[in-house]
């Protein structure tokens, strides 16, 4: 099993993160972790030293911090990148976010940042893991005219385009919300395995039910949910979503 995408770097597993990633090991391939906010990227890259070949890391920009991302911190980011590419598996979790940014100013200033992202992540030849909430539209406009090529949607959530993940040959994240939400279980119904991979996004979107905390292990209740809405074996799931993740992000390179 493969955690897709989570963020152990958070100060939420500052406490306990190495007992945490350890008891990971046990039963998972590899965690693949998003740093979105620049404070964090060189902390994450000391945890992807301490664990190598088992953390891996994406970095990005959250669109939901629009309006606190300045032109210098966009610099900086792209420098930070191409400084230390070898730490670098992926460039996200970028995109768009209209849930939480209401002003069409700032939701421009989202597709403007999103597009200089795409080109960028392009030129470096590393896949997009996109956040998009309440934008699926806009967003697909973008990545199909930036022709932008190794796209993961992290948590997508959009029933009525899924088509388009087929036609683009997207990949999707599955995560807990699986567990409690019916357009979720659809989109797990309707999609073949081979564009499907497992997350947590943990610390946050803590599996159902559960009184648990959520850490990347969590992602063993992820792969028995999608076993059980599309009926099929368990080894199956956690065999084809693992390759999914290790193709990917090139997790052989390593």
């Amino acid at each position: 099993m493969i955690d897709a995408h989570c963020h152990i770097e958070q100060k939420d597993f500052d406490n306990d993160r190495d007992l945490v990633i350890e008891e990971c090991k046990k039963e998972l391939k590899a965690i693949i972790t998003s740093a979105c906010e620049i404070e964090n990227f060189l902390k994450t890259i000391e945890i992807v030293k301490k664990h190598k070949n088992f953390v891996y890391a994406c970095f990005g920009l959250h669109p939901e911090y629009i309006k606190e991302i300045s032109e210098k911190d966009v610099e900086n980011f792209f420098d930070f990148v191409k400084e230390n590419l070898n730490f670098v598996k992926g460039i996200g979790e970028v995109g768009l976010d209209y849930f939480w940014i209401k002003e069409d100013y700032w939701r421009n200033k989202q597709k403007e940042l999103l597009e200089r992202i795409v080109e960028f992540s392009r030129e470096i030849k590393k896949p997009l893991v996109i956040h998009c909430r309440d934008a699926y539209k806009d967003l697909i406009k973008i990545l199909e005219q930036e022709d932008a090529k190794k796209v993961l949607l992290h948590l997508f959530g959009a029933l009525d385009l899924v088509k388009v993940i087929g036609e683009n040959d997207f990949k999707i994240t599955v995560g807990p919300i699986v567990d409690r939400s019916n357009k979720h279980k659809e989109i797990v119904k309707t999609l073949d395995l081979e564009y499907i991979m497992t997350e947590t996004d943990s610390p946050w979107n803590n599996p159902n039910n559960r009184n648990l905390r959520n850490i990347p292990l969590n992602v063993k209740f992820v792969c028995e949910k999608i076993a059980d809405i599309k009926k099929i074996d368990l080894k199956e799931v956690i065999e084809k979503t693992s390759k999914n993740a290790i193709e990917f992000f090139d997790l052989n390179e390593s």
